[in-house]
């Protein structure tokens, strides 16, 4: 089993990952922390708008949908079960 960091705009529809670390010195940094995106905290993308932005992700048992330039500030791990 390998693991990757990939931002999470990267993310695929269906792909899981936990949360490595947020850019603290993008603008939504502190809302997006004030959400539940902490480091450790697992998420998903569930799907993605018709033309690709916002993409909906479940975090913490609730979906929320953020912008490619909003989830772009995220490092998430992946890992590959191979």
């Amino acid at each position: 089993m390998t693991t990757e960091i990939k931002l999470l705009a990267e993310l695929d529809e269906g792909m899981e990952g936990v949360i490595h670390n947020i850019d603290l010195d993008s603008p939504t940094a502190q809302r997006l922390l004030d959400l539940g995106f902490v480091p450790g905290t697992p998420i998903k993308a569930l799907r993605k708008a018709p033309m690709g932005d916002p993409v909906t992700y479940r975090i913490r048992g609730y979906e929320v949908g953020l912008r490619k330039s909003e989830s772009s500030s995220i490092a998430v791990e992946v890992s590959d079960n191979d």
